[in-house]
């Protein structure tokens, strides 16, 4: 059926890259959702109604407050896709973002309602009257949202959206919330004890977490979150892979929506090599990446000494000491300058950030003083900086 529905209403399906495939899958997911849902709510309703349950009612809801994302979502890939204009340089794809946020809060809020209507049916039940045309509709909803779930999983890995797989979470979640709603009834049924306001209880805190969730997976990228490790490596091995480029460092990625990313990077080149030359080799670099991965990368350029023997060994000499401290610290923008009392040795120490501001300075005096131990010598000027990786 996925395969069926891609096919027939998304053009040149397989270029997920491209922007207007990604706004296609994304109409089509919305499409699909407002659809289903808008049925299964009309359907668990008619059933909450017929049997009295306040869990059926709230879930009923729950499939509304899915639709009405699912609207949120479409008119978010759609304003996404609109191109960068005087006011919005760098385009518009975070509306995605901002979309699924919107649609967290209605979750949340659909949640805290169906709280207190289950707070008023402990306090006060009502007795749920059986019916097994109702147990049969909700078992027949648990397949459908599995398969919305999936749907929405699938389709939202290929394209990388957060809106697709926070939808596919909230579907999953909801089969999880429908089965309990099923027990509830058949526990009713078979043992006569009423658990409706209690389940209803239950249901509606889980609905607020999945809210919750959904929130915190659209801020991140809002916010600024951490790079995407296979596309770093991906960028840094494309840049490395050119003659000319003798290694790379500080790469920084800017998110502005899927698909819509921005780029820094250092790159070494040998400071023999013509500055003409190397700055062309650069430029090629960027229009292939650009092509290529869909990334506008810029590059700064960092001469180094290649064949300088003395640099060589002490650029090892660090490194080694470094690493063995811990593997995880990077070294870069090595150079040294003689003096009359010995070499300055002058480099940028990249930390992770589960080292303190507080520590940055013990680890420097314990860096500093190894390498001199290893040689006397030395002295250094170090440069702290924090990786984005």
């Amino acid at each position: 059926m996925k395969s069926l529905l891609v096919k027939t209403f998304v053009k040149n399906y397989e270029a997920t890259d491209e922007p207007r495939v990604r706004t296609a899958y994304g109409v089509l997911v919305s499409v699909v959702g407002i659809i289903l849902n808008v049925l299964l709510f009309g359907v668990k309703l008619a059933a909450g109604l017929l049997i009295k349950s306040i869990a059926v009612i709230a879930d009923s809801f729950n499939n509304l407050s899915d639709a009405a994302s699912s609207v949120i979502s479409f008119v978010g890939v759609k304003m996404a896709e609109k191109p960068a204009d005087k006011e919005h340089p760098f385009g518009h794809g975070r509306m995605e973002y901002i979309a699924a946020f919107i649609v967290a809060f209605l979750v949340i809020e659909v949640g805290f309602s169906f709280f207190k209507s289950s707070i008023e049916k402990i306090i006060s039940p009502e007795a749920i009257e059986f019916s097994l045309i109702s147990v049969i509709i909700l078992a027949i909803s648990i397949g459908i949202k599995a398969w919305i779930g999936f749907f929405n999983s699938r389709i939202g890995k290929a394209v990388d959206s957060k809106v697709m797989r926070a939808t596919a979470a909230d579907s999953f979640s909801d089969v999880v919330i429908t089965s309990v709603t099923v027990i509830s009834i058949l526990v009713t049924r078979f043992f006569e004890i009423n658990i409706d306001g209690y389940v209803g209880l239950l249901l509606s805190l889980i609905v607020i977490w999945n809210g919750i969730n959904i929130a915190k997976d659209t801020l991140a990228p809002l916010i600024g979150e951490s790079m995407d490790k296979e596309l770093c490596e991906k960028i840094r091995t494309k840049v490395e892979s050119y003659d000319g480029i003798v290694g790379t460092h500080d790469l920084i990625v800017h998110n502005y929506g899927p698909g819509r990313s921005m780029a820094t990077i250092h790159a070494e080149v040998s400071a023999d090599i013509n500055p003409m030359v190397s700055h062309a080799i650069i430029d090629k670099i960027e229009e292939n990446i650009l092509s290529e991965m869909n990334v506008f990368l810029v590059i700064h350029m960092d001469p180094v000494e290649v064949d300088n023997e003395v640099v060589n060994r002490y650029k090892e000499l660090v490194k080694d000491i470094v690493h063995k401290i811990d593997d995880e610290l990077d070294v870069h923008d090595f150079r040294i300058v003689e003096i009359m009392e010995g070499v300055n040795l002058i480099f940028d120490l990249v930390l992770p950030y589960k080292y303190k501001a507080e520590e940055e300075s013990r680890l420097k005096n314990v860096i500093i003083s190894k390498i001199r131990e290893t040689d006397p010598n030395c002295n250094c000027i170090i440069k702290i900086e924090r990786g984005y990786m």
